[in-house]
């Protein structure tokens, strides 16, 4: 390949990775301007949640149908599409002055994230290939641990200076530069297979069923695991579930293909990434909680003090990424889940008062560090072994476990420091928090390492095609 189309090729990740980046950035910097959005357009509680629940049912339920059309019609189309809705819909979040405004605009922003995101990372996978596709998913997988870091911070400087609304704004110069630089650089056409008819009643399931999950995980944040309506939208995602792999195996043009569902590689993949996106969301959320409403400190300095997190995050894919093109993903696995176990072991000892630097800061890098490899042997894991014809919906599979094991996080340390995230509430429960995610990533380490296979990624010339 001439040192040109090398050139090329890094900018088109450059480009991707900054729409990528948008998305994964909107699921955490909303949730720091929450307090201000609600005093200014008079939000109640049921409102408020809907602003993020919305964004994240729409996000995680059509990833699955995002990534099936990037494959049956055109990788390109698909994610200039996604980025045009996400574009305008972060316009529209901006200037909306009424909770049901607002709440639209947040749905609009998922669907085009869902269309964007699985549509961008089949395009990373295609164009990169051997060991340079391992890199270039290293810097993809970054992009999700550092988003989250960066989306606490600047939605701490977005809501102290120029306004909340700036937390939506920022999308628009950014997708537009995007959509004009990347059609010059990536080519236009369809995908790796003749187009097929979509499978229209399986994307329709596969909605209703993540989104049952993703709203029942939601609601065990709030009331607790048998409270409200959460144990139905657990029952039905279930049910829905069985249901999409009874119509999968029926139709001719099935939404994805359940042979692609057997595949080890694909599994561990979707594995990893469920359980590091559940580790990584869940410290953010805790620790976020423990600096604002113990130590009392404000949204601003609880982002600067993410800031060199974001970085450990980068520095951990990095490491990553040499790890598995030398010694292959198990060992990048078992360490990375290692050390998540050892800084939620530090981190549960989090004091009721004293510097936040020092309370949260040593046990939060060393997570930060350890998942950042996780991270990128989940990618590679996945996408390493399989076809341009399955990209987008395997790339589709590992968007949807990020947001279930994102949410899923967040429920089930939710329901373990219930006392403490109330006002004034015991600091114990945070501690038996991060306990159970040290037992947690101790027992991922051990069953992820035997889970994902042994020796590393294909590291061929040309794409992979899975047998």
């Amino acid at each position: 390949m001439s040192r040109t189309a090398v050139r090329t090729n890094w900018w088109v990740l450059v480009l991707l990775c900054l729409a990528q980046f948008m998305v994964i950035l909107d699921v955490t910097v909303v949730n720091v301007a929450l307090p201000v959005i609600a005093t200014d357009l008079e939000l109640d509680r049921a409102a408020l949640t809907w602003v993020v629940t919305a964004y994240t049912l729409c996000f995680g339920g059509l990833m699955l149908l995002g990534g099936r059309l990037a494959d049956t019609i055109s990788r390109r189309g698909v994610f200039l599409t996604g980025l045009a809705v996400f574009t305008v819909a972060s316009l529209a979040s901006g200037l909306a002055g009424s909770a049901t405004a607002l709440v639209a605009a947040r749905a609009a922003q998922g669907v085009g994230a869902a269309l964007l995101s699985p549509a961008a990372m089949s395009i990373v996978t295609t164009t990169f290939h051997g060991q340079e596709r391992n890199r270039a998913l290293g810097v993809w997988a970054a992009i999700a641990g550092a988003g989250a870091a960066a989306g606490v911070l600047l939605g701490g400087l977005f809501t102290a200076g120029p306004g909340w609304e700036w937390v939506f704004f920022i999308n628009v110069p950014v997708g537009i530069f995007v959509a004009v630089l990347l059609p010059r650089l990536v080519p236009s056409g369809r995908s790796g297979r003749t187009p097929g008819k979509v499978d229209l009643p399986g994307a329709s399931i596969a909605v209703l069923a993540v989104g049952a999950l993703i709203y029942a995980l939601v609601r065990a944040g709030d009331t607790g695991w048998g409270g409200g309506s959460t144990p139905y939208f657990l029952a039905a995602g279930l049910v829905l579930l069985v249901v999409f792999v009874v119509v999968e195996r029926r139709v001719a043009e099935p939404l994805v293909r359940l042979e692609l569902l057997t595949r080890r590689p694909v599994v561990a993949g979707n594995l990893v990434m469920l359980a590091a996106s559940g580790l990584l969301l869940a410290n953010f959320f805790l620790n976020s909680q423990y600096l604002q409403h113990v130590l009392r400190l404000d949204a601003l300095e609880t982002g600067l003090i993410f800031l060199p997190v974001a970085l450990v995050i980068g520095l951990g894919t990095h490491l990553g990424v040499r790890v598995v093109n030398r010694f292959g993903g198990r060992p990048a696995v078992a360490a990375g889940f290692g050390l998540a176990a050892v800084g939620a072991v530090l981190l549960a000892q989090v004091p009721e008062s004293g510097n936040a630097v020092l309370a949260v800061l040593p046990g939060f890098l060393i997570s930060g560090l350890g998942l950042g490899a996780t991270f990128v042997t989940a990618t590679t894991t996945a996408m390493a072994h399989v076809g341009p014809h399955d990209a987008g919906t395997t790339s589709g599979l590992i968007n949807t476990g990020h947001e279930l094991g994102a949410t899923l996080g967040i429920a089930l340390v939710s329901t373990v420091a219930a006392l403490s995230l109330q006002s004034g509430g015991p600091v114990a429960g945070f501690g038996a928090a991060f306990t159970a995610m040290g037992i947690a990533a101790a027992v991922i380490a051990v069953g992820a390492t035997l889970l994902v296979p042994a020796g590393r990624p294909p590291a061929i010339d040309g794409p992979v095609f899975a047998h």
